[in-house]
């Protein structure tokens, strides 16, 4: 089943959550600031999506920008990346739909209708 990973209060969540509604597409919702990714979580779904890794992080969020992270994540390896986003659900980039053989990052809605219909 689809895992659906999100912040119940993001509008873009809200949005993608009504179009996987309207498109009686089944998923378990899972609340990203209170069952946050683990590190093991993270790093299969990066290899598995294909995404640059700077993907996965959350640039708009307050959390990412008041740890200055647009100029620490060049110095940054892959795996540290990854640490620093388990550490808090908030600096991931949401929603997240996760299933046997595809990860979205973001809510586009063409992307998510070629790979989820």
């Amino acid at each position: 089943m689809l895992k659906f990973i999100c912040y119940p209060k993001c509008t873009t969540c809200q949005k993608a959550q009504k179009w996987l509604d309207e498109n009686e597409i089944a998923y378990e919702l899972r609340d990203i600031k209170q069952e946050r990714p683990t590190l093991g979580e993270l790093t299969a779904w990066y290899k598995m999506s294909g995404l640059p890794i700077r993907r996965f992080f959350n640039t708009s969020g307050l959390l990412y920008k008041s740890m200055d992270l647009k100029n620490k994540l060049p110095d940054m390896t892959e795996d540290e990346m990854l640490q620093l986003l388990a550490t808090d659900g908030m600096l991931v980039k949401r929603p997240l739909a996760v299933c046997e053989d595809a990860v979205l990052v973001g809510f586009k809605e063409a992307e998510w209708a070629a790979s989820l219909k």
